[in-house]
């Protein structure tokens, strides 16, 4: 059927993605393949101190990448788009979003990106016996609970902010089990929040006698394939206020971008893994069985589906390349150049692939924000270099790209250490944009081989719209892996690339001047 005909007749399924840097929207047709998108740059906020996205900056960023992706639909297919077969939303995981009882926000929004839950993070990893990061949305409540603040008492609904849009939407206050591993630990066998660390979360809060238990204020977990509601006349209006679009079309459980990056590399099986690179960076491995120790620097989430994950999590990896390529920017224009960002990134990501194997003697720290892996509760953008060091713009850009890995690798050794097997590891985002240059660099700096799908570029969005086509398209009984598997990616493993034993060894070089260094971005923060 033409791609046309397919979308005029509702039967294009649609993922949006809220990222750290854009919103994207994909439309996929009849073979899962994407056939338009639109997109929409924004970004957070340093507000109070506080990491943050408006309100009015969710609801207008994606009303404006819904638009975009309208017109490009019209452009391609001179059709205006009124229906789906089905609609799935993702977006960073973890935060805090509270409402009281009647659906106003109690407190800005706070994002992944915020390290200031130090507190309730380890005590309610001691409580548990379960690491739990500083981002996740547990650790943000009670921290605020720590922090005596008043709008905890008034609390009638916390979710992330996927579950957010979704709520909005379509009126159900549920979750993609992924996702909601990311505000409470979740038990792989029920696919639910972890009934026990309930109990003792309500232990642990029961002096302060608020009126609501945690179970109530969390969303309802569901899992990949399941029904997550319809399409409001609110919720249509509020995606798209032309009018054109119509109600009741059904949605997906929505996902965070875990789930939604595991899905587009095809790794929600056993022993299959992916990297994500992009404004943060994590590794994710679909393990056999549990860890045998609680790490605070590995996180444990699911698929989809629910299975057991462990996750690297590291709040910074390419805005700091993004900075000094934007001042390299800079400079051409006093020269009189316009360069597209394809231009300037493929032209200095070639140029690192030509650098010393250990950066030359530079060493950078891209800590934007705080760094859990590496105890880091902020960070200060750094660049340092021996005064003899062989300082050429090749060095210089392989720094940034080493730099951009150096905390996860620092978190992948630990499951190295812990015997971890991986079949099959999956790169994608913007790292791997320039071809195999950010591909080569991982593979180093993991010393395994790393695959990259010609679709890795269309990322969590893609990866959103195919859990949406599993609900609506799946015969009964047939698992999420099995789907990718057979219908989706059909045997295509992508490119693979082994490591470079030069390279390997230059990864390791640098990461051992890099772990001395912390001793210089430490300073920073306190100094400067």
């Amino acid at each position: 059927m033409e791609v046309k005909d397919w979308l005029e007749q509702g039967k294009g399924i649609l993922g949006i993605e809220f990222g750290s840097t854009r919103i994207k929207a994909v439309l996929i047709g009849e073979h899962h393949e994407p056939v338009a998108s639109g997109s929409f740059g924004w970004e957070n906020r340093l507000e109070d101190g506080v990491w943050t996205y408006r309100q009015d900056d969710i609801w207008n960023g994606l009303q404006q990448c819904y638009k975009n992706l309208q017109e490009d639909v019209q452009n391609k297919y001179s059709i205006v788009l009124k229906k789906f077969a089905s609609i799935g939303f993702s977006a960073m995981m973890h935060g805090y979003l509270a409402f009281d009882a009647e659906n106003t926000l109690l407190v800005p929004f706070r994002t992944w990106r915020n390290t200031m839950t130090e507190q309730a993070a380890e005590d309610l990893t001691k409580q548990f016996a379960f690491n739990i990061p500083q981002r996740w949305s547990i650790a943000h409540l009670y921290q605020a609970i720590l922090n005596k603040e008043e709008h905890v008492a008034n609390i009638s609904y916390i979710t992330t902010l996927a579950g957010y849009v979704h709520w909005m939407l379509t009126g159900e206050k549920v979750l993609g089990v992924g996702d909601a591993s990311g505000m409470f630990p979740i038990d792989s066998e029920t696919v639910d929040y972890d009934a026990t660390m309930l109990e003792q979360f309500e232990a642990l809060v029961a002096d302060k006698q608020y009126g609501w238990k945690l179970r109530d204020i969390l969303p309802k977990v569901l899992r990949a394939g399941e029904n997550a509601g319809q399409l409001t006349q609110e919720g249509a209006k509020l995606l798209d206020p032309s009018g054109n679009l119509q109600a009741g079309i059904p949605l997906c459980p929505p996902e965070g971008d875990a789930g939604t990056g595991m899905t587009a590399t095809n790794s929600v099986a056993v022993r299959t893994g992916n990297v994500s690179a992009g404004t943060s960076v994590f590794a994710m491995v679909v393990l056999e069985k549990a860890l045998k120790q609680v790490h605070m620097e590995i996180d444990m989430v699911t698929t989809p589906s629910g299975e057991p994950v462990a996750m690297v999590h590291c709040n910074n990896c390419t805005s700091d390349i993004n900075a000094w390529a934007g001042l390299f920017r800079q400079f051409a224009e006093l020269f009189g150049m316009e360069l597209t960002d394809n231009e300037l990134f493929t032209k200095l990501f070639e140029a690192a692939d030509r650098g010393a194997a250990d950066c030359g003697g530079l060493l950078s720290y891209n800590y934007f924000s705080g760094e859990g892996v590496t105890a880091f509760d902020q960070g200060r953008p750094l660049f340092v270099r021996q005064p003899d060091a062989a300082f050429t713009l090749e060095n210089f850009m392989r720094t940034h790209l080493y730099s951009a890995l150096a905390t996860l690798k620092i978190g992948l050794d630990i499951l190295r250490e812990e015997q971890v097997q991986i079949d099959n590891m999956y790169g994608h985002g913007g790292f791997f944009t320039t071809k195999g240059v950010g591909q080569s660099v991982m593979a180093a700096a993991m010393d395994s081989p790393v695959s990259v799908m010609e679709t890795a570029g269309e990322g969590g969005a893609w990866g959103i719209a195919l859990l949406a086509a599993y609900m609506t398209r799946k015969t009964e009984g047939e698992s999420l892996s099995a789907y990718l598997q057979e219908k989706v990616f059909a045997g295509n493993t992508g490119t693979k690339m082994e490591p470079d034993a030069a390279a390997v060894e230059g990864f390791r070089a640098f990461l051992e001047q890099y772990k001395k260094g912390l001793a210089i971005e430490k300073a920073a923060t306190e100094q400067f």
